[in-house]
């Protein structure tokens, strides 16, 4: 295994990890630009940007995009987040060039023609309807929402229909041209990659681009608070959450120890308590989302009606009392799901692609596998008691859907996280 980085002179980064015995090559650029970059007046833009890449370059139409991927077997896709837009690729080692340079062609290349436009509008708006239809995610966006109203961070990743249905071509041109910048691009590429060979072809298709740096997001302020949307459906779906860390803080390991240990598989606690003694739910997990500069701590729950209210003051509860009662040996058992789940990860050429890039875009290097594995060996069950007890002292964020007509109202939720 060989990680390289190289940095082009218009300030492009381009990270390869070559791994000997695969036959396979995953790549594809990430950009630092995402739903939280975007003005109200824009929200959607970053979604719509990376659907649209693919209807159209100076070089080929949508059916040539995907035929000249299909022709060898290959597999590329995109994806928008709040902090970023990734596009990539998976294909034999030998087509990787050619999988860069589809890459390269539909985000330096894209014609955006209007007609692919007002098509891909009622795609995205289909992409809407359906996940008002799906009461899960209706409750992580009204959970976002919640914890940080009217910012970019609390808003839709899909977007606003209206914007969606509206936003002139001319505005999300230059929405690219501000945020799509080499600074802000990681071009990261896993499996039998030849770094040298790799960055002849990347400086010869991004090479031209200017440089530039692109505006930071406004600054997340945590709010929190309380938000019920009703609709139909069998269960109430319920997220909690807390104000919690920033990936760069150096605590953030502990946190996702802390969230394996109390939601994170079949023996964490709130498994077992609610599901595995109780028989309430189906589904239970915790979760531990970090940003930039902030980050959220949740529990989801999905029960049906007759039960939502007992499982919320069994989670309140857990919440309340999880600081002073963590154990060495859960802590231990947290760490190993932890580090297996990493090092599985491993195994995948897309994983590892990911990882590089989105590493060098959140910490500006690379980290070594050994010393994330030390981050998390270093957590004890003091730290783990310590966040807790930070984390859960929070001002809460309550957000359901579903069938919530049986829900405790925000004041008794907050009576038992005090109790």
């Amino acid at each position: 295994m060989t990680i390289t980085v190289s940095t082009l002179s218009n300030g492009l980064r381009i990270i390869t990890d070559r791994m000997e015995h695969v036959e396979t090559a995953s790549l594809g650029i990430w950009v630092g630009t995402g739903t939280r970059n975007e003005a109200k007046a824009v929200n959607g833009v970053s979604h719509l940007l990376e659907h649209m890449a693919f209807k159209g370059t100076a070089r080929r139409n949508p059916a040539e995009i995907a035929i000249a991927m299909e022709n060898v077997g290959g597999i590329i896709n995109a994806y928008t987040s709040r902090e970023q837009t990734a596009y990539y690729a998976k294909v034999l080692a030998d087509d990787a060039p050619l999988a860069l340079d589809v890459i390269g062609d539909i985000i330096c290349n894209s014609t955006f023609p209007e007609d692919e436009l007002e098509r891909e509008r009622q795609v995205i708006l289909q992409e809407i309807g359906q996940a008002a239809d799906v009461p899960e995610d209706v409750v992580f966006d009204t959970f976002q929402e919640v914890a940080y109203p009217d910012q970019a961070v609390g808003r839709t990743v899909l977007g606003d229909p209206d914007v969606v249905q509206n936003l002139p071509r001319a505005d999300m041109i230059t929405y690219m041209q501000q945020n799509y910048r080499p600074s802000r691009l990681i071009l990261s590429a896993a499996g039998k990659i030849d770094h040298d060979r790799f960055m002849r072809e990347v400086e010869a298709q991004f090479g031209s681009w200017t440089a530039g740096e692109i505006e930071a997001p406004e600054p997340a302020t945590y709010q929190g608070g309380y938000a019920k949307v009703d609709s139909d459906g069998e269960q109430a779906h319920v997220v909690m959450g807390f104000p919690a860390l920033s990936y760069l803080d150096d605590d953030f390991y502990g946190l996702q120890v802390l969230s394996t240990l109390f939601g994170g598989g079949m023996s964490s606690r709130l498994f077992q308590e609610v599901r595995e003694k109780r028989g309430l739910v189906y589904s239970i997990y915790s979760f531990a989302s970090g940003m930039l500069d902030h980050g959220l701590f949740g529990i989801y729950a999905g029960s049906g009606p007759d039960t939502a209210n007992e499982v919320c003051e069994i989670v309140a509860r857990e919440c309340r009392g999880l600081a002073g009662t963590v154990t060495e040996d859960e802590v231990a058992r947290a760490r190993a799901q932890l580090k297996a789940h990493i090092l599985m990860s491993r195994e995948s050429t897309g994983q590892r692609a990911e990882q590089a890039a989105t590493q060098l875009l959140a910490f500006g290097r690379r980290k070594t596998i050994e010393e994330v594995i030390a981050k998390i060996e270093a957590v004890d069950a003091t730290k783990v008691s310590e966040l807790a007890a930070q984390i859960f002292a929070g001002a809460p964020t309550f957000a359901a859907s579903g069938a919530v007509d049986t829900l405790p109202p925000e004041a008794q939720i907050r009576e038992w996280l005090a109790a």
